[in-house]
């Protein structure tokens, strides 16, 4: 099947304007390839520091620098639930790699942040910066130039997207993503979201809000929702960073651990020590992240990938920009319902056929470039397979669902969910935006309200509370780009517009920050460019400015007339205590160097 013309003229354009800046990239992964990882042009006391607490039989292995070295860089911590599996990994990597005359060691830690934890809190302000933390430190730990590929041990927010920037930096090594895989369902869905509102209406107290909650994040593992977490899971199969079928098998069980082992194999096979070399800066090219863009559609995705898929491109020389994104959007169907864009969880999603389903339709008909490299070797065909494990604990794969195990879950190309993705580019006076419409009904899709302004989330919740967002209205809520304060997620509004959405009322959300990857049925335009602080014309709106919010034709604007619109000074954020405490004075350089949303909002 040849691919879709459209899809060809995106991802040609694409390759197209990245062409100086993927060629100086490549450049500089043939340079770096000449001169390592080469152990032996160590001095002998750097070499000694770098395996003096090793094994003797690693000592004599990495000294005589025929064995491959596999550096792990890991975002383990036991208070996260995601992360908290990876305690145990390292060991089975370090045995798996001996099995296959390798050896591993831990190069480094990177810090791994749970937007859940510190949704609507100060350390929220942190959130987006620390996928820059991560690809920093991921850097670090690899600048020791003992290693001939990596492994890394990520899942959440902006954990993978740091670390795969990170990767990219160092892109002459091969490079395996291993996952931790999603804890078992707990609450349903729709249930957690009804107990929320309920909450944020004052019908039910903090005790059954916390016990619900409680079931509904329970055990080690990713949270089962498909917000940004998940959403990352499914970017690293779809773009070839995970063995096939790895992304949703659920920790602690034999098929989590052996495909753990089976991944660190595969690294070790992919080396410039043998004869299937495959570096990722190579392998992650203008194809696979049109690739992931397209997963990211098909599934109904997280929009802070229009974000983070940007800003990885970047460290790759390639030049992604959000129309691409709304571009692919209009020709790829949404052919999964997980939530919030439906009632399952990704559980169900991988029991209904997967990513194997999923790629499978996607390949079949011209909807993905088959021919991209991946850790597996050439032809992303073969992740329609999944693994089996036998009597023996050992990893085949085997063909994957060709058939939905669920059609309420898992549709086809030709009669999906949706005729597109689901995420379009607002544009207008007020800048440009981005919101998902996948979880939205149509009846929403246009919102003509009066604004009301806020310039901070506990402004707007107390107004909810007071009784004073009973009516139509577009909530503005500004001050909240990368520069003003680190762009937050604001999931803490969720349950208050939801409730006066099913009041009746005509509600929509404006921000320069970020929505939660579980944002859902409210329409939000999000990651308003240029924000607030940048000149950005959201700095200029008043309560009771008309505003048009248009996403069935990509529009935003406010009506006030020409002359009394450039006849307005632009606020100054009103809150005096912004920047200071929970750690957010030590960004401070990074707010001051960020580029704006539509670059990726990336320090560099």
């Amino acid at each position: 099947m040849s691919v879709d013309q459209k899809i060809v003229e995106i991802t040609n354009r694409i390759i197209e304007r990245s062409k100086p800046s993927r060629q100086s990239y490549l450049e500089g992964i043939e340079q770096a390839a000449t001169k390592g990882p080469r152990r032996m042009a160590l001095a002998c006391g750097n070499l000694a520091h770098g395996f003096a607490a090793s094994s003797k039989d690693d000592k004599k292995e990495l000294s005589a620098n025929k064995a491959g070295n596999l550096a792990i860089i890991t975002s383990f911590n036991d208070m996260l639930s995601a992360h908290q599996p990876f305690e145990k990994y390292p060991d089975i990597i370090k045995r798996a790699a001996h099995q296959a005359g390798g050896v591993a060691q831990v190069a480094a830690g990177v810090p791994a942040m749970c937007d859940g934890v510190t949704q609507g809190q100060p350390g929220m302000e942190l959130s987006l910066f620390s996928r820059d933390v991560i690809a920093m430190a991921t850097a670090i730990g690899l600048s020791h130039n003992m290693f001939d590929a990596a492994v890394y041990l990520g899942v959440c927010d902006k954990i993978v997207p740091g670390l795969l920037i990170g990767a990219l930096t160092f892109g002459h090594l091969p490079a395996v993503f291993i996952p931790a895989g999603p804890m078992t369902s707990g609450l349903a869905n729709d249930e957690k979201v009804r107990i929320r509102q309920l909450y944020a209406e004052g019908k039910i107290g903090r005790d059954e809000l916390l016990e619900a909650e409680s079931k509904s994040y329970h055990s080690p593992g990713t949270c089962t929702f498909y917000g940004t977490a998940n959403s990352n899971q499914m970017l690293m199969e779809i773009m070839g960073l995970h063995l096939p079928g790895s992304s949703f098998v659920n920790p602690g069980t034999s098929m989590r651990d052996a495909l753990t082992g089976e991944a660190t194999k595969r690294a070790l096979a992919i080396t410039a020590l043998g004869n299937n070399y495959i570096p990722v800066g190579k392998m992650i090219d203008e194809r696979s992240l049109v690739n992931g863009v397209i997963g990211l559609h098909a599934t109904g995705g997280s929009t802070n990938h229009t974000l983070h898929l940007v800003a990885i491109a970047r460290a790759a020389g390639i030049i992604l920009r959000w129309d691409d994104i709304a571009e692919l959007s209009e020709c790829i169907p949404l052919i999964a319902r997980v939530y919030p864009n439906g009632l399952a969880d990704v559980n169900h999603f991988h029991a209904a056929g997967g990513m194997g389903y999923l790629i499978g339709q996607l390949l079949d008909h011209g909807l993905l470039h088959e021919d991209v490299a991946t850790i597996m070797g050439k032809g992303l065909r073969q992740y329609q397979n999944e693994p089996k494990l036998n009597g023996e604990g050992k990893i085949s794969w085997q063909d994957g669902a060709r058939t939905s195990g669920n059609k309420n879950i898992l549709a086809t190309v030709e009669n999906p969910f949706s005729k597109n993705g689901g995420l379009k580019m607002l544009n207008g006076n007020l800048g440009k935006a981005v919101i998902k419409t996948s979880a939205v009904k149509p009846k929403h899709y246009i919102v003509e309200a009066p604004a009301k302004v806020f310039d901070s989330q506990s402004a707007m919740i107390a107004a909810f509370q007071a009784g004073d967002l009973d009516t139509d209205f577009i909530a503005v809520l500004r001050f909240q780009g990368p520069k003003a304060n680190g762009m937050p997620e604001l999931h803490k509004l969720t349950p208050a517009l939801g409730v006066l959405q099913d009041r009746g009322f005509k509600v929509a959300l404006l921000t320069d920050g970020r929505m939660s990857g579980a944002s859902g049925k409210v329409p939000a335009a999000i990651h308003l460019t240029p924000e607030a602080v940048d000149d950005g014309p959201i700095a200029k709106l008043q309560d009771g400015d008309l505003i048009r919010l248009d996403a069935s034709h990509g529009m935003l604007s406010v009506l006030v007339g020409a002359d009394e619109w450039q006849s307005r000074s632009a606020a100054i954020c009103s809150s005096i205590e912004q920047n200071k405490g929970f750690g957010q004075e030590l960004f401070s350089s990074f707010r001051a160097n960020v580029g704006p949303a539509s670059e990726g909002a990336s320090i560099w």
